[in-house]
């Protein structure tokens, strides 16, 4: 790929890389401390690092001039919001009940929206110092050992990055679920799918990490039946459209779309 070609969008696809491992490497310095939990209203935990994170994040995404609709940032009102037709939508520590029973399964989501729809995602796994990201402009891609790099550079020729693969036909289908949220319903599709294919694999994992499942090809589909906020969707939605899934509502045809009046997402479907 020539880097030259759309070159606005792969600065800000750099620009997010950047800030998503500069806030896992500040939400690592609060994992391996002794950090304390609040509650917000909705009686979900917050620590130190999601707000640590969030501060991180802001300041880079400031120096766009793209409104930021975030978990941690402040409260916008639809009629503000609803002239937006590009922001960015940010979580910054998807997954903090996996950071609290420090399993590792945590990630920093970012992405840009535009017309409700997600066109640029990354998702940061600090643990494993594991990135991915997709765009519009770059397709999808994942990274390994990659850690906060004031100099670090957007290279799709290099050779420790590759575009992640669609599932192969001839293994055994898998389907990936909630760790934290597996409910009857969800129980329930599972058993259709193996009515439908036969004996396969269900795995259960934290945060976005789902969505990175399908996008690699270890996992076919990821079912959602429980609660959902658009900033815990959008970056992985973005980085499996652009590995060639699709992320519909239940219908399996309507797209999942954002900066709605209410963002709380609907129930969805992940496909490879």
């Amino acid at each position: 790929m020539n880097l030259s070609n759309n070159a606005t969008e792969l600065k800000l696809l750099q620009t997010i890389i950047i800030a998503a491992l500069e806030a896992g490497k500040e939400i690592l310095t609060f994992y391996n401390s002794n950090f304390e939990v609040e509650f917000k209203r909705d009686n979900s935990p917050l620590t130190s690092a999601d707000k640590a994170s969030h501060k991180v994040i802001e300041r880079y995404l400031q120096q766009t001039n793209i409104p930021i609709l975030s978990e941690e940032g402040k409260s916008i009102p639809y009629n503000e919001r609803k002239n937006w037709h590009k922001l960015w939508i940010v979580d910054p520590l998807d997954g903090t009940k996996e950071f609290i029973n420090k399993n590792g399964e945590f990630t920093v989501n970012i992405a840009l929206v535009e017309n409700q729809i997600p066109t640029m995602g990354v998702i940061y796994l600090p643990v494993k110092k594991t990135l991915y990201f997709g765009s519009q402009a770059t397709q999808s891609f994942m990274q390994t050992h990659v850690e906060f790099d004031d100099d670090f550079q957007l290279n799709l020729n290099s050779e420790h990055l590759k575009q992640i693969p669609l599932p192969k036909s001839n293994r055994k289908y898998c389907a990936v679920g909630s760790r934290s949220h597996m409910n009857e319903q969800t129980q329930n599709y599972f058993t259709k799918l193996e009515q439908q294919n036969g004996d396969i694999d269900v795995i259960s994992k934290g945060s976005s990490l789902k969505f990175c499942m399908v996008a690699e090809g270890t996992a076919n589909i990821y079912p959602r039946f429980g609660p959902t906020m658009e900033w815990d969707t959008a970056a992985g939605q973005a980085i499996v459209l652009y590995a060639g899934g699709k992320v519909t509502l239940t219908d399996e045809t309507t797209p999942l779309i954002y900066n709605k009046e209410n963002l709380l997402n609907p129930e969805f479907i992940v496909f490879a």
